[in-house]
C-alpha cells in the first residue's frame, strides 16, 4: 500500500509541478555549464563532463538524469563555446535535447567576467494517460486524459565571474514559457507550462595549509510557483588530489560527496543524497556520478589547480 501511495504521489507531481523543473544536480559546482551558459570556456582548456543522477532509489518513476557537456575557449580565450546534451526523466515524463552556449569573456585585474547565451531544442514526452489515479486504475481526471509529445525551443542567459579562488554566477537557463499541455487551470499558467528558473551560485576556496583547502559553495534556486531552495556545500581538498564534502539542501536532502583528481586531466566525483522529508520512508537515497576529462595539457607541464 505504501509503495502504491508513493507511486501515485510521484506521478501526480510529475504531471503537475515537477515536469517544469530544470534537472537537479548535487555536484552542480563541477557541472556549472548545465545551469549557466556564461561558464563556457572558463577553465581555459577544452573540458568534457558527463554526469548521471538516479534519484530516490526504490520509487517507480523517480527522476533519472543524464547530461554531457563540453566547452572550450576560442579567439585567444575571449570567447567560450559549449554544448550540452541531456535526458531528464521523471514520473511519466521525459525531456531530451541539446543546448549550444556562447560566452563573451572580459579579462579583469584579478579574474574574468563572462556574459553568456544559450539556445537549443528538446523533445518533451508525457504519458499522462497511464498515471494510476486510484487503485482501480481508472483515470477520469481531465488533466490526465491526453499524452504529450512536443518539440520545445529553449533560450537562456547568464553572467559569471571567476578568479583563481572565487566564483559567482547568476543565470536563467529557461526563458521561454513553453506550454507542455493543452490542459489549463484558471489563474495558474505554471500547471501546463515551463516556468522561469533563476540560479545564483557562488563559492570560495579557503587555504588552510599547504595540504588542505576548504571550498564552501552555495546554490540558490528560484522557480515561479515554488519556494526558494538553497544548496549549502563544504568540500575539503587534500593535497589538491582528494576531496570529501557535505551538502544540505533546504527542506529536501542531506548529501555526502567525494572527488578524486586521478590525473591532471581526469576527475571522478560521486555523491549520495538522503531525503529529510517524508519521502525517506519510500526510497533508499539518490546516487550521482560525475566524470570530467580535460584536453590540451602538455606532457610534463605543471598544471595549476582548477577549483571551479
Amino acid at each position: 500500500m505504501k509503495k502504491y501511495i508513493a507511486i501515485l504521489f510521484f506521478s501526480l507531481l510529475a504531471g503537475q509541478t515537477m515536469a517544469q523543473q530544470e534537472a537537479m544536480y548535487s555536484q552542480y559546482m563541477f557541472n556549472t555549464l548545465a545551469i549557466n551558459p556564461a561558464y563556457a570556456g572558463s577553465r581555459n582548456v577544452t573540458s568534457a563532463t558527463a554526469l548521471y543522477r538516479s534519484q530516490w532509489i526504490g520509487i517507480d518513476g523517480a527522476p533519472e538524469t543524464l547530461t554531457f557537456t563540453i566547452d572550450a575557449p576560442v579567439s585567444n580565450k575571449k570567447v567560450g563555446l559549449g554544448l550540452q546534451i541531456f535526458s531528464d526523466k521523471i514520473g511519466v515524463t521525459q525531456n531530451t535535447g541539446a543546448l549550444a552556449s556562447y560566452a563573451y569573456r572580459i579579462r579583469m585585474a584579478t579574474g574574468t567576467l563572462s556574459f553568456g547565451l544559450q539556445a537549443g531544442y528538446s523533445q518533451y514526452r508525457g504519458n499522462f494517460s497511464n498515471v494510476p489515479l486510484n487503485s482501480s486504475g481508472i483515470n477520469n481526471d481531465a488533466a490526465y486524459q491526453d499524452n504529450v509529445n512536443k518539440g520545445l525551443l529553449n533560450l537562456g542567459t547568464g553572467v559569471y565571474y571567476n578568479s583563481d579562488r572565487f566564483y559567482v554566477g547568476l543565470s536563467a537557463p529557461q526563458l521561454l514559457n513553453n506550454q507542455l499541455s493543452e490542459f489549463k487551470v484558471a489563474g495558474n499558467n505554471t500547471f501546463s507550462g515551463q516556468a522561469l528558473h533563476l540560479f545564483l551560485a557562488t563559492g570560495y576556496v579557503i587555504p588552510l595549509s599547504p595540504d588542505f583547502d576548504l571550498k564552501p559553495s552555495v546554490l540558490v534556486k528560484g522557480v515561479q510557483g515554488s519556494p526558494i531552495q538553497a544548496d549549502l556545500n563544504a568540500n575539503l581538498w587534500i593535497k589538491q588530489v582528494f576531496s570529501i564534502g557535505f551538502q544540505y539542501r533546504t527542506s529536501a536532502d542531506i548529501a555526502a560527496m567525494v572527488e578524486v583528481q586521478a590525473s591532471p586531466q581526469f576527475r571522478l566525483g560521486y555523491s549520495y543524497d538522503r531525503s529529510t522529508t517524508n519521502l525517506v520512508q519510500f526510497n533508499s537515497g539518490s546516487h550521482e556520478i560525475m566524470l570530467r576529462y580535460e584536453f590540451g595539457f602538455e606532457k610534463g607541464k605543471t598544471i595549476s589547480p582548477r577549483y571551479f
